[in-house]
């Protein structure tokens, strides 16, 4: 007689779907607009695609190097000088891998080992906590809350200790639009010197900031070069989330590891995609200032016409996305009933902000809106919710109520 089937993965099994598929399928599913998941509406810069098109051509197809084509990691070190005045060595730290969350995974694989605690901090991407746990790391959580955003330093001091090997830090910040300010950024390079620890940066929205707000490396700060490692994404800055190409940054000392752990997670990544996001990094400056300065527009529409439905509508000083609080409009329900309710009645989908934290107390009256999207499809998303806003108001008490 056969014996049952063993158990599988314990942490795969009991990790959900994540919180932006299952709302892209309920959008799908209703004909909602989708402002939940964070890509553009649009193509990236012709030159950057025609690029990719003309490599597939060129006979040169097979296994590229582990660690990149020599094209994109001397863009890769071009760029870090260019833009942050780091001088980096293309031969040996620069990795490039098959997106940003390859990236994200490969450097904390490079440094953690099972027992250590990484430092997180809230809210968050939701690849980070299930890559540090199924290393066998303990996450130590910091919680950042709306509206201010402020970097807790006291209980920021207090997640870090004898067994602390890394914090994971991501600026601009995806939910929240926070960019790091240089304060905070001292903070955080003071407790790394004391602890003698490292620094994985999710820096996939170093081009995507407005109203002047500056991304500054963690990596430029004093002391921070040789425990920094930094993460860019090709996806994000030329609007090309589809190809999932990734870069990292790192000191000598740490890049070995780093490719070490890229060689066994995907090896490598395609090697027309490489040579494009290469020309992609030597393109003008009035690009990369022009795709903010596009993104900081409808920025501003989605946010305007969101206030003008009466959400509280909160700064965003970077990345995809506006966060707005909903309780002004009279729903009662928490983030996640509110989401549902938007995608299935207002045919608009959103992202409830507390699906970016982790356990008890998150706040659950936030939803997040992705603007990197057609100005035309802001304006439908925004009549849409107003047509919504209004059946609601024409509702008698009672039923409003309910509907909340």
């Amino acid at each position: 007689m056969n014996a049952p089937l063993k158990s599988q993965n314990a942490l795969l099994s009991a990790t959900g779907t994540t919180i932006f598929t299952v709302m892209s399928a309920l959008a799908v599913q209703h004909g909602a607009i989708n402002l939940g998941q964070g890509f553009p509406d649009q193509e990236g810069p012709e030159v950057v695609v025609r690029a990719a098109a003309e490599a597939l051509l060129d006979n040169r197809n097979q296994y590229p190097p582990l660690t990149g084509v020599p094209e994109l990691r001397q863009a890769v070190a071009d760029a870090n000088r260019r833009f942050y005045g780091l001088e980096v060595d293309p031969l040996s730290e620069v990795v490039v891998t098959s997106g940003a969350t390859e990236a994200i995974t490969a450097c904390l694989m490079a440094v953690l080992n099972p027992g250590d605690e990484c430092v997180l901090i809230e809210p968050l991407y939701d690849t980070y906590l299930p890559v540090v746990r199924m290393l066998g790391a303990i996450p130590r959580l910091v919680r950042l809350t709306p509206p201010k955003w402020e970097l807790p330093r006291t209980e920021l001091a207090a997640a870090f200790g004898p067994k602390t090997k890394a914090i994971l830090l991501n600026s601009p910040m995806n939910p929240a639009g926070k960019v790091f300010t240089a304060a905070e950024l001292a903070f955080v390079a003071d407790l790394l010197q004391r602890h003698g620890a490292y620094a994985v940066c999710d820096e996939v929205y170093e081009h995507l900031t407005f109203d002047g707000w500056a991304h500054i490396p963690l990596m430029t700060l004093p002391g921070m070069r040789e425990r920094c490692m930094r993460i860019g994404s090709a996806g994000k800055t030329f609007s090309l989330t589809g190809w999932k190409v990734g870069y990292i940054t790192a000191d000598r000392s740490l890049a070995p590891n780093i490719a070490k752990a890229h060689q066994l997670l995907t090896f490598t990544t395609p090697p027309n995609l490489q040579r494009a996001v290469a020309v992609g990094l030597g393109l003008e400056d009035s690009y990369f200032t022009g795709l903010s300065t596009s993104l900081q527009a409808k920025r501003d529409r989605l946010a305007a016409g969101l206030a003008a439905l009466g959400f509280g509508v909160l700064p965003s000083q970077g990345s995809y996305f506006v966060t707005a609080d909903f309780r002004p409009l009279g729903f009662t329900g928490n983030d996640v009933a509110f989401c549902r309710h938007i995608t299935e009645e207002a045919k608009v989908t959103a992202i409830p902000v507390s699906a970016f934290y982790d356990g008890e107390g998150a706040p659950n009256h936030f939803a997040r809106f992705a603007f990197c999207k057609a100005d035309a499809v802001l304006d439908e998303a925004l009549a849409r919710l107003g047509a919504w806003k209004a059946a609601r108001s024409a509702m008698p008490e009672a039923g409003a109520r309910a509907a909340g």
